[in-house]
Formats: structure tokens, sequence, C-alpha cells
């Protein structure tokens, strides 16, 4: 039953342009036949591509099927009594909670535990999953055409300003985890035990107003197209992207650091649990979180790596960027506690 999931799973994947297939066999130390399925939210950018022909270097076959964050987790849930996918990389600490909550994920300590911060992983200590990267959720701009000065200080200026009305982009769908993030990192400023979902009624008619006052986002056009077609002027955009927009597009991407801070999630993996691929699963990971292998991620996608080897290795200019930002100061528990019903408020009442 399972190969047929995996395999209708590969298919309709492939149909929708979500997975990246490669690779030589199996795990060499296990010699398994069939590839590992890893389900991720970070497969942009030719990450996909590069991580299948990396691992198939290094011994695993493995095929990588990608959607949004909240997508992503919702899948598992979904097949949790089938599982799918033997790896899950690239969610942020609140979907893997909501993962562990349900049950979904095998604990596992990887050979490279120790050369991490713990408390930037499962706070339980029960090591269900692991972190890999830090990523910053930020608003972002033109510099080569917007001066700093005029640039919004927050996200709350671009629908509270009219300056700023009709020109940043609204996403216009809440599967994606970085627009579940910055719908956080607002929500949260608004926190009121006795308000709906734990926020006031003054904070969803902030979130109100950014979709009423934005740009919808267009299907299938990247936001920095729409830039530097003069459409909008600014957008959401998570930190390691920055580099590859900036040369995709032609121009330097200024960043909003609001005085409160920006928020940052970090990307972690884990075990699905119920795979039948146990072993190839944990040496993979083993492998993937490696300081060697994340050095190599970084200098790819410009990412900010946690392992402490990596970030020696990594480009000095990305690790003084992270360093340098504000973190915003997010009670991520009850976040944890509420998203589920944010998006869902969200979607019903705000979205198009």
């Amino acid at each position: 039953m399972r190969q047929f999931l995996k395999a209708s799973a590969l298919l309709a994947s492939a149909a929708l342009a979500l997975t990246a297939c490669g690779g030589t066999g199996g795990s060499a130390e296990s010699g398994a036949d069939d590839p590992l399925i890893v389900y991720t939210n970070s497969n942009g950018d030719g990450r996909a591509e590069w991580l299948t022909e990396q691992a198939a270097e290094a011994g695993f076959e493995i095929e990588v099927v990608g959607q949004g964050g909240g997508d992503t987790t919702n899948k598992i849930l979904a097949e949790a009594g089938n599982p799918v996918a033997d790896v899950v990389f690239g969610l942020n600490h609140v979907y893997f909670n909501q993962l562990v909550d349900a049950d979904t994920i095998e604990p596992y300590t990887p050979e490279w535990s120790e050369e991490i911060d713990p408390e930037l992983g499962d706070a339980s200590g029960d090591g269900n999953y692991w972190p890999l990267v830090q990523q910053a959720i930020l608003l972002t701009y033109d510099a080569d055409r917007i001066d700093a000065a005029d640039a919004p200080s927050d996200w709350l200026d671009l629908w509270n300003d009219p300056a700023y009305a009709g020109k940043y982009q609204s996403e216009q769908g809440m599967g994606a985890a970085t627009i579940q993030i910055v719908m956080s990192g607002i929500l949260t400023r608004y926190a009121d035990p006795e308000g709906e979902m734990g926020i006031s009624e003054e904070g969803w008619a902030e979130v109100e107003k950014y979709f009423s006052e934005g740009n919808p986002a267009v299907p299938d056009v990247d936001a920095y197209q729409r830039i530097v077609d003069g459409e909008i002027d600014y957008s959401q955009q998570a930190s390691s992207g920055i580099p590859g927009k900036e040369e995709a597009f032609g121009f330097e991407v200024g960043v909003v650091e609001p005085e409160v801070g920006v928020p940052f999630v970090v990307e972690q993996v884990g075990i699905v649990k119920g795979t039948d691929q146990l072993e190839d699963s944990q040496d993979f990971i083993d492998w993937f979180g490696s300081a060697e292998v994340q050095a190599e991620w970084s200098g790819e996608f410009d990412s900010m790596p946690v392992n402490q080897g990596a970030i020696d290795q990594a480009d000095p200019s990305i690790v003084e960027f992270h360093e340098g930002l504000t973190r915003q100061d997010i009670d991520w528990e009850f976040v944890t506690e509420n998203l589920g019903g944010w998006v869902e408020k969200i979607e019903l009442e705000y979205v198009g």
C-alpha cells in the first residue's frame, strides 16, 4: 500500500512541477531499492535539483516533493495513517510542533547534534527534530530605485500610510510558510487574552487592511518581476533568497528593519514516523546536516547555517548580515497554539 501511495504521490508531484528527481540508488549502507521521499518547503531556486544531485554522489537516491510550509505540514498530517514521506526538512518549529503533537515524527539524534545550539531545535529536549538553517522574514524593495529614507519603517506603514497603498504585494494564499510568519509577526503585537483567538480587534483590523490596501499577487509571476515592471515597490522575502533575487533581477535589494525587529525562523529536519526506511533516513540526516554539506548548501544558496562548523566556513557577509538584524520577540508557543485558527480566519474572511 505504501509503495503504491509513494508512486502516486511522485507522479502527481511531477505533473505539478513540484518534484525534482535524480540519484542512482538507495543509501550506500543499506542498498535499499526505493528512493527516500523527502518533503520540503525549501525546494525553490534550484535547491531540489542540487540536493538530489549531491545526495546521489553521497550514495542516496531521493525524490524531493516540495510545496508551501503549511501545505507540507497538512500533507503529512493527512497521510499519517499511510505515510508517504520518509524525511521532511525546511519546516520551522511551529510546523514541526504540530507534527509532533499529531505523533507523525520519529525522534532521532543525528551525529552532528553537538555542533548546533540545542535551543534552536526541539524545545522539549526529546530530539524530535533538529535545526539546519536560520531565516529572517523581511520586507524588501529595489534599493537602486527607492531611497531608504523614502521606504516604510515597518510593515504597518504599508497599509496605514496612503503613500504606500497599492504599492506592495499582498499574498493571496496562506499555504506558504513566509506569509504565515509575516502574519504571525503582525498579530502577536496585538495579543489579547480576551480577543478572538488571543488577538485584539485592532490586530484583526490590521490584517484586514493588509489585504484591502495591497496589490494582489499574480499567479506564477515572481514579485520581483513585478517590482522590475513597476507594478509594486515592496514584497516579502526570506533572507537566503535575497542574493539570488539580486542576481536574477538586476537590482540591489533594500531591507526594512522595523523597530520591533524582524521575525526569525529556523528550518528544521526530522524523520516521518512510519517510514519503512528508518536507517536510510537517519543516514541521510547525518549527511545533510553535517558541517561539510551545510557549508556547501550555504555557499550555493546564501543561507545562514546553524551548524557551527558550517558557520565557520560560511561567507562572512552572510553571517554579518543575519547577526546585524534585530530579532522580533515572538511568543512561538502562542503562535503554535493559534496559527491554524488564524490561517483559517484569514483565508475565510480576508483573502481575495
